[in-house]
């Protein structure tokens, strides 16, 4: 019998628009099953790349959200300690993690990246799952009229948003699964 699969939730802060150059500051994951029960959750704030700069326009962002940049900013770990335990933590899930991110491209791009850089592998192997591409499935609407702005308010839990990762990748793994739902429903 194949393994369920675990909808680890992830979420990224960081001070530039692609890793390496830029560092990822923190990381959160909110693993959940199908049915929306929330069964782990992990994060990590990291220690800025060495010789990694910041970006301007992404530390003018940071500048209109200073509660958001001091939670990001307490107790940095180093890089390779955090991914090695992250990675430990999602082998121990009770199934094969699947990543989910809004967007997928972006907030997968800095995992993977630190996940091969620091802990040489990743278990979520080389892709993701995308909650924008699955709204446009569900809504039959284009991609970029997807927006959680543009999406049915029922989808929506009343949980913060506030750029702190973890509970932004709790707030969008029960939007995704309440997505997951309504599409299974419909079948």
């Amino acid at each position: 019998m194949p393994k369920q699969e675990i909808y680890v939730s992830t979420d990224v802060e960081v001070d530039g628009p692609i890793p390496g150059p830029y560092s990822m500051l923190s990381f959160g994951s909110a693993a959940y099953l199908p049915d929306k029960t929330l069964i782990s959750t992990f994060t990590a704030n990291l220690e800025c790349l060495p010789q990694a700069e910041s970006h301007p326009d992404t530390m003018a962002w940071w500048a209109d959200h200073p509660e958001a940049w001091q939670a990001c900013r307490q107790n940095p770990r180093p890089p390779a300690e955090a991914m090695n335990e992250y990675v430990e933590w999602l082998d121990a899930l009770p199934g094969l993690p699947v990543f989910v991110g809004y967007p997928a491209a972006f907030d997968f791009m800095f995992v993977y990246w630190y996940l091969m850089r620091f802990a040489e592998r990743s278990p979520f192997s080389f892709s993701a799952l995308d909650i924008k591409t699955m709204a446009m499935m569900q809504l039959g609407k284009g991609y970029r009229r997807c927006s959680k702005k543009n999406m049915p308010k029922r989808w929506f839990d009343d949980l913060p948003h506030n750029h702190q990762a973890l509970d932004d990748a709790i707030e969008q793994g029960a939007l995704f699964c309440n997505m997951l739902t309504e599409w299974r429903n419909k079948k």
